[in-house]
């Protein structure tokens, strides 16, 4: 298990780098250069050429990365010269509250998902399988922001339950204090992905009722409920571990929508404020960001794999 550990944290390491390496080059391919994208098309070649020397602009690429890595192991994501604020303290600020959202909206979605995966596993070709299947595929095709709309018109329009904008606490503990103004962002949220992991748990589901050991659990008079809780769950998570890492970017655009859609203040709204006022530095210190997560999932996914089958351990 160390060893496989030890492997994967390697390469990690290595995307990491590769992450920076992306980002930076962005950074270069702005309009203009980065000096005159942040200080506008107004700026005079006096302000460009001090602000390239203010930052490192002006020194040779592989100096400039060099210094760039620097910054990013110390913290520093540059500044958002449109909020007067760095870049880290903004993400600092609203990464814990788009992490609450999105992980109320796996939560949410594992506790549905997993249920529903199962009873279409079990009942394959019935009735409840083709509603089901029916209702994932277009859970799964409707956009985020088409499902969002049909909730607020329905929940906060015709039926006036929930509010249609999120918390605007500026803490977790305020956010959580209305549970009510939570409840669309999350659902909006979780629908999607209730679609995908159903699917992906029913397929996961059959494939192990056709393995042996539960004809052979069959053939010992075991109940079906015990061989669906003591051998075929533990074994059809393994997929669902893995979609869970792969599902992060994908994850992050929803809430990107769902954000700007209830007024959700979190990194999402970030970069959507950001992409509308030109705030590079803050698109670029998002774009890092998620791409860390991202990887940090896949790692996870792979930690995660490993546990749940044994056999990963001795092949890695």
């Amino acid at each position: 298990m160390t060893r496989f550990l030890l492997t994967r944290l390697a390469q990690a390491a290595v995307v990491l780098l590769l992450v920076s390496v992306i980002v930076f080059v962005l950074l270069h391919l702005l309009p203009g250069g980065p000096a005159r994208a942040i200080l506008g098309v107004q700026a005079t070649p006096q302000a460009v050429a001090h602000f390239n020397h203010q930052q490192g602009y002006d020194r040779s690429l592989p100096e400039q990365y060099v210094l760039y890595l620097g910054r990013l192991f110390g913290g520093d994501l540059g500044e958002s010269y449109k909020l007067n604020q760095s870049v880290a303290s903004l993400l600092g600020e609203r990464l814990p509250r788009t992490a609450l959202l999105a992980g109320l909206a796996i939560a949410l979605a594992a506790v549905l998902a997993v249920p529903l995966g199962i009873l279409q596993a079990v009942r394959r070709g019935k009735a409840a399988d083709h509603v089901l299947t029916g209702a994932a595929f277009l859970a799964y095709a409707t956009p985020v922001f088409f499902l969002g709309l049909v909730l607020i018109l329905l929940f906060s329009q015709q039926f006036p339950v929930f509010p249609a904008q999120a918390p605007q606490a500026d803490s977790l503990g305020g956010i959580l204090a209305e549970p009510r103004a939570l409840v669309l962002p999350v659902v909006t949220t979780a629908l999607g992905i209730v679609a995908a992991f159903s699917r992906y748990m029913r397929s996961a589901v059959l494939d192990n009722l056709s393995e042996e050991y539960v004809r052979t659990a069959r053939a010992k008079g075991q109940s079906g409920a015990r061989i669906m809780a003591r051998h075929v769950l533990r074994n059809a998570l393994i997929p669902l571990a893995t979609l869970l890492g792969l599902y992060l970017p994908t994850l992050f655009s929803g809430t990107l929508v769902v954000e700007s859609m209830f007024n959700y203040p979190g990194m999402g709204l970030l970069f959507w404020n950001a992409a509308q006022g030109s705030d590079f530095p803050v698109l670029l210190g998002v774009t890092l960001v998620v791409g860390c997560a991202t990887v940090l999932g896949s790692l996870l996914t792979d930690i995660a794999y490993a546990l749940l089958d044994p056999r990963i351990r001795s092949v890695a």
